[in-house]
Formats: structure tokens, C-alpha cells, sequence
């Protein structure tokens, strides 16, 4: 597969997703990006922003097996990685498996249930296996997780551990529509009673697992020359050395970041990166990663100014 048809396939995906979302275009190439990267995305917004509308057309645009859980306080590991259950007819033990086994899972509301029942995610996000009783059980090389999340300011939800953090690619943040898409959506929604499925939007299927595999596959050969691999380098390690943060990013977030510009290059058909590639991913890549110090949360400074700062600081080659 080629750089052209990856952007043929991303366009024809964000078309599907526009049949049932209204706006929220840059949230769709965000998880665009992920999905060709090989990463997780978590999105962050408060209630009524679609983002549990975006994932589900998302996962149906691109024809991957779905699975859905909404997380709750009383929410147990074991509902969604599985168990051996004892069955007392045959004696014996089998394996039930949990919604975690499936291509694209969407982790609804994740920061309402305990990090104990988080963490069940961990090795699942990052070795794409779930250990169940000792037996390490393999999910697809397409699993991914799209997570939500509501702002850390609203009533009974719980922070995501930094280990949980750093497992998704992007964290982004979902904005309210402007005026008009608002307006668009009161005039599409409105008189609806009930809330419509993809399909029902008329949300088709665009790809499959080869396909994305593929994808995948295009998205490595693109070229990332060294001026731009040393404007990486510099972003990342300007994160380690700023007085307003208790800690920087892990050179783990340089090699994603390099593998994330690779997609949006292919996303927009071209085979080599460029620094805006980068520039553009950077926030959505660190916000997460980075810890702000104690004298800057007491000075009422926000993790995106900073980034923002960095951003602004790190010169980009020409």
C-alpha cells in the first residue's frame, strides 16, 4: 500500500464518521493517526461532546471487531479480562473471556472506576496479551483502546495512575462545537427520541484488519530525515530541564512521537515528515506525560501553557 491510498482510505473514513458527528474533525484524524501508529488514544471532555459517538462510528468506519465498556466504581478486573469459571456439571475449569478480547475496545468513562480495576488495562495496552490465571492469552496486533474520560474537576472520577497515562499515544481534548456546528447539531438531533446507532447514520464499513494492516505497513516506510529527528530529540529532552515541571518525558515518548508524525505524514499522502508533523502532534502527546512542579499548580500555571512554552522555545529546522 502507498502513502496515497493510506490518505484515500483515512478520507473515506472520515467521511463515514461525518455521516453521524457533527465537527470534532480534528478528534477524528487525532484517532486516525493513532490507528496507523499502532497506539491508544484517550479522549478527554465533559458529558454531551459525542465523544462515545465518535469511537463507535469510528470503530464501525473502520470495519475492526468492536467491544465496549463502561466503567463504573464497582467495576471488577475480572469483568473485563475474564476468568476461569469452575463448571460443576463437567468438573472442570473453562475459560470466559471478557469484552477486552476484540480489535478497537472503547473504554468509556475510564476514570470513573478505582486504578485497581485500571490497571487491568496495562499489560493489555502495552504487550497486546491479558494474562489470566498464569496463561498469557494474545489479543490481536490491531487492538486498540479508545478511552474517555471526563475533566478530573467533575464529581466521582478517579486520576489515571502515570503507568495508565503513559500507555496511550494521545490524550485529547474534546471542545465544545463552535456556533454553527451547534446549531447543526440542534437542527440534525433534536427531534430524535432516541439515540441512532452508526448504522442507522448510515456509517458504512472502510476498511478491515488487512487493510489497516497494511496501512500500518505503508505508515513505517515513511522517511524521517535527521534534521527532523534531532528537532524530536530536542522537544523531548526540552521537556527535562524547565523549572515548572517535576518531571520531563521518557525517550519512550521521542520514538512514539516519531512513529505518530509518520502516520499524519501518510494521512496526508505524503512520504516523508515534516516538522509541522510534529509540532502539531506534540501537545496531544506530552499533556499527559508531563508533571507539573509544586510552585507552578500554587502559581495557577496549566500543563498546556507550558507545552505550549516548549513548543515555542525549541526552534524547528527549515
Amino acid at each position: 500500500m502507498t502513502v496515497e491510498v493510506v490518505k484515500a482510505l483515512a478520507d473515506a473514513i472520515r467521511d463515514e464518521v461525518g455521516k453521524a458527528v457533527v465537527g470534532q474533525e480534528a478528534t477524528v484524524e487525532m484517532m486516525l493517526v493513532a490507528l496507523f501508529a499502532g497506539g491508544h488514544i484517550l479522549l478527554e471532555g465533559p458529558p454531551g461532546t459525542a465523544k462515545t459517538l465518535i469511537a463507535n462510528s469510528f470503530a464501525h468506519a473502520v470495519g475492526l471487531k468492536f467491544g465496549r465498556i463502561q466503567f463504573t466504581p464497582d467495576l471488577m478486573p475480572g469483568d473485563i479480562i475474564g476468568a476461569n469459571l469452575f463448571n460443576f456439571q463437567t468438573s472442570t475449569f473453562s475459560l470466559t473471556r471478557g469484552p477486552i478480547f476484540t480489535d478497537l475496545l472503547l473504554a468509556d468513562e475510564i476514570n470513573r472506576t478505582p486504578p485497581k480495576t485500571q490497571a487491568a488495562l496495562l499489560e493489555a495496552m502495552q504487550e497486546r496479551t491479558v494474562t489470566i490465571d498464569g496463561e498469557s492469552l494474545p489479543l490481536g496486533d490491531r487492538f486498540m483502546v479508545v478511552a474517555t474520560q471526563n475533566p478530573i474537576e467533575q464529581q466521582g472520577v478517579y486520576p489515571l495512575p502515570e503507568a495508565q497515562l503513559d500507555r496511550f499515544l494521545f490524550k485529547h481534548n474534546v471542545d465544545y462545537p463552535s456556533a454553527e456546528e451547534e446549531r447543526k447539531i440542534i437542527a440534525t438531533h433534536g427531534g430524535r427520541q432516541a439515540v441512532m446507532s452508526p448504522e442507522e447514520w448510515g456509517v458504512a464499513k472502510r476498511a478491515d484488519a488487512a487493510s489497516i494492516g497494511e496501512a500500518v505497513a505503508a505508515v513505517a516506510s515513511v522517511k524521517l530525515v535527521d534534521d527532523v529527528i534531532d528537532y524530536i530529540a530536542s522537544l523531548i529532552r526540552g521537556t527535562r530541564n524547565v523549572a515548572d515541571l517535576e518531571s520531563g518525558a521518557s525517550p519512550r515518548a521521542g520514538a512514539m512521537l516519531a512513529g505518530a508524525a509518520r502516520a499524519r505524514a501518510a494521512i496526508d499522502g505524503r512520504d516523508f515528515v515534516i516538522p509541522d508533523d510534529v509540532k502539531t502532534l506534540a501537545p496531544a502527546l506530552l499533556r499527559h506525560r508531563l508533571i507539573l512542579s509544586p510552585a507552578a499548580e500554587i502559581d495557577g500555571r496549566v500543563i498546556e501553557d507550558v507545552v505550549a512554552s516548549i513548543i515555542e522555545t525549541i526552534e524547528a529546522p527549515r
